[in-house]
C-alpha cells in the first residue's frame, strides 16, 4: 500500500518567494543605476550643462523626455550623468569605513586587552557625534566640496562598522578551529585572511549594503547646503537644491525627479542589505 506525497498546489506559493522576488527587484534597480553611473555620460542625449534660454523650466516634450531646468538644461541628462557623482562619494565612504572599520574590530577581536577597550572608547567619543554635523564642520574649515565631507563621513561610519563585526569577530575568535589553527602553528595573518574575514564577510556585505543609503542621503544633504558638489555639476542633491526655487512657481520637476532618483536608490539598497541578511545571515527579519 502506497501513500501518495503531499502535493503543494499553485495557490499555495512557497515561502520566502515574495521576499526572494523584492530582493532580486532591488538588487536590479541597484545595478541599474551602477551602469547609469558608469556608462552616463555616453548614454545621455543630451549635454548635461548646454543652457538654452529659450527652453527655460519646459514641459516634457520630444526634445526634452524630463523637460527641463531653470537654466532651459535637459533634466534627463543631467539625471543620468548626475547617476556617477551621487554614487561615488558614498561608495568611497562605504568602501573606506567598511574597510578599516572591519580590520579595527578584527583586530580588537584577536588582542582583546588594552586595544580593544582603546578602540572601543575611541569609537564611543566617534559615535557621539552625528556624520552630517561631522561633514558640516570639515566642509565650513576645509572649503565647499566632496573631499573633506567623505573624510569626515567616513570617520563617522566607523564606530557602526567596527560594533556589528566586532561581537561577531569575537564569537569566532573563541572557536576551536582558531584556537586549532593556532596549536599548529598558522600564521595570524592567514588566519585573519583565509578564515577570520571570509567568515565575516556575509555580515560585511550587509553592513556595506545597508550604510550606502545612509551615505547617500548624507552627502546629498551636503550638497543641498551648498557644501558638497558645486554648479553646475549635475549631482542630484545639488539639484534638489536649484530647483528649490522654481518649486514655488510651479516647476518642480527638477527638485522632484532629483528626489525621487535619491529614494529609489536608498530604498533598494535598504532591501537589499535586508535580503542579503536574511539569505546570508540566516535572519528572519
Amino acid at each position: 500500500m502506497t501513500t501518495a506525497l503531499p502535493t503543494r498546489t499553485a495557490a499555495e506559493p512557497r515561502a520566502g518567494v515574495p521576499r526572494d522576488r523584492l530582493t532580486t527587484g532591488a538588487g536590479c534597480v541597484v545595478a541599474l543605476f551602477v551602469l547609469l553611473a558608469v556608462f552616463g555620460p555616453l548614454i545621455a542625449p543630451h549635454d548635461p550643462n548646454a543652457v538654452d534660454p529659450f527652453g527655460v523650466d519646459a514641459g516634457p516634450s520630444a526634445a526634452h523626455l524630463l523637460g527641463t531646468d531653470d537654466t532651459g538644461r535637459d533634466l534627463l541628462s543631467r539625471l543620468i550623468t548626475g547617476a556617477r557623482a551621487s554614487l561615488a562619494a558614498p561608495t568611497v565612504v562605504v568602501v573606506v569605513s567598511t574597510s578599516l572599520g572591519t580590520l579595527l574590530a578584527l583586530a580588537a577581536a584577536w588582542s582583546g586587552g588594552w586595544l580593544d577597550r582603546v578602540v572601543s572608547g575611541v569609537l564611543d567619543i566617534v559615535f557621539g557625534f552625528p556624520g552630517l554635523i561631522m561633514a558640516v564642520l570639515a566642509a565650513a574649515v576645509f572649503g565647499a566640496g566632496l573631499t573633506a565631507p567623505i573624510a569626515a563621513l567616513s570617520i563617522a561610519y566607523l564606530p557602526l562598522v567596527t560594533r556589528v563585526v566586532r561581537s561577531a569577530a569575537i564569537r569566532e575568535r573563541h572557536l576551536p578551529y582558531v584556537s586549532a589553527l593556532q596549536l599548529l602553528g598558522a600564521p595570524t595573518t592567514r588566519i585573519w585572511l583565509r578564515h577570520l574575514l571570509p567568515n565575516l564577510l556575509p555580515l560585511v556585505l550587509v553592513q556595506a549594503a545597508i550604510g550606502f543609503g545612509y551615505a547617500l542621503l548624507d552627502v546629498a544633504a551636503i550638497s543641498f547646503l551648498g557644501l558638497g558638489s558645486q554648479p553646475p555639476a549635475p549631482e542630484w542633491g545639488l539639484m534638489v537644491s536649484n530647483g528649490a526655487p522654481s518649486i514655488l512657481a510651479g516647476q518642480p520637476q527638477q527638485s522632484l525627479y532629483a528626489g525621487l532618483a535619491i529614494l529609489v536608490v536608498v530604498v533598494a539598497f535598504n532591501l537589499l542589505g535586508t535580503g542579503l541578511s536574511r539569505r546570508l545571515l540566516g535572519e528572519n527579519a
